[in-house]
């Protein structure tokens, strides 16, 4: 087998390349969604991401007879370093044609690491647990949904081979909305519509960004205690509700209250993976009616909750566990009458029983399995 070389990427049209490698990878899987040009560029790019405020970060293409068969990233997050201890590097946007292939790539973005004194590496993580997460390992059968990685069966092996080894597993559930909601989940949710210290509402659409940031606040708390948290910055906030807004509803984003405070939400958002599928990741010059037109005719089809969060002081209580109940519900509803039929709820942690017990109640089940390495440098 010829030799494999590993480029640098220097700038925007190695980006695109870069992009374009999963081309090559998934040309045979019928379920790889290629993602929309646009919108990775903007994931990328330290002048479009704030990530890039308090993290380096390198790319590299896996070359050979002049076709790209591979990449990956090495990065350095100076939050995560302060929340989970200095000398931990991370890699991502991982994927290759084959073992040599991904070999190369690993070793280089090792070697990177280690230069910069990292002690260990885990990954994937393109770029930052705020975003897409894990290697997939079970659930090749299906596509991604949005803002979720896909895979090849292949790279467990691989990556095992060079050395890493299983750090966390996290769990994508789905629920099949044309099922009713389980009896005792209806009885669990009774408690918090009958508590008069609680309250439902939906998100305010005119005070958009004031509620994000609420959001946001109550996330942070949240996830502060959950393994391989970083906190949003303020500026990934205000990035994360731009990118967001135009796929938002009142109808499918709720917040819940206590005594008036805001202890809960949980946003819902298209699946908009689904709705790209046929595009082939370029909007122009036909695929932006195409989008838009999917994305604005009313009609709803596959969802995924990417966020959702509950204030500490309930988190262990069943009362935390029937808020998070009904807002599920409540969304489930609003997006069942407007056509919707699947839904993805994740991900979750393999170790978070209370959440995972929420979602089992309701229904839910796991159909995708992600996976989180480590090794030591």
């Amino acid at each position: 087998m010829n030799e494999v070389s590993i480029i640098k990427i220097e700038d925007k049209s190695g980006l695109k390349r870069f992009v374009n490698v999963t081309r090559e990878i998934y040309k045979d899987d019928p379920n790889w969604i290629q993602p929309l040009m646009i919108e990775r560029l903007d994931v990328l790019q330290a002048k479009s991401n704030p990530f890039f405020e308090h993290a380096e970060v390198v790319y590299w293409l896996a070359v050979r007879e002049g076709k790209d068969v591979g990449r990956i990233s090495a990065q350095i997050d100076e939050l995560a370093q302060e929340k989970w201890g200095p000398g931990i590097g991370h890699f991502g946007f991982f994927e290759a044609v084959d073992a040599d292939t991904a070999q190369a790539l690993l070793a280089t973005a090792e070697s990177w690491l280690k230069e910069r004194g990292m002690k260990r590496v885990s990954g994937p993580w393109s770029l930052s647990v705020n975003m897409e997460v894990g290697n997939l390992i079970d659930g090749f059968d299906t596509p991604p949904c949005v803002m979720m990685p896909h895979g090849r069966p292949a790279y467990d092996d691989w990556l095992q081979a060079c050395g890493f080894a299983k750090l966390k597993d996290m769990f994508a559930y789905s629920i099949d909305l044309s099922l009713e909601m389980p009896d005792r989940a209806k009885r669990i949710i009774k408690m918090a519509e009958k508590n008069p210290r609680v309250t439902m509402r939906p998100l305010d659409m005119k005070r958009f960004d004031e509620e994000i940031e609420l959001i946001m606040d109550i996330f942070n708390e949240a996830w502060e205690d959950n393994w391989g948290y970083v906190k949003f910055t303020d500026e990934e906030a205000k990035h994360a509700g731009k990118s967001l807004k135009p796929v938002v509803k009142a109808y499918r984003t709720y917040i819940c209250e206590y005594d008036g405070e805001p202890v809960a939400f949980m946003l819902t958002i298209p699946d908009v993976n689904h709705k790209i599928r046929d595009i082939d990741g370029r909007l122009f010059p036909t695929g932006i009616f195409k989008l838009l037109w999917r994305m604005f005719n009313g009609r709803e089809d596959r969802c995924r909750v990417p966020l959702m969060g509950v204030r500490k002081k309930f988190q262990r209580g069943p009362l935390g566990a029937a808020m998070s109940m009904w807002m599920i519900n409540v969304s489930r509803q609003h997006v069942e009458k407007r056509g919707a039929y699947f839904g993805e709820l994740g991900w979750i942690l393999e170790d978070n029983n209370g959440m995972r017990s929420i979602l089992e109640e309701i229904g839910c089940k796991i159909y995708k399995t992600y996976r989180v390495y480590e090794k030591e440098l």
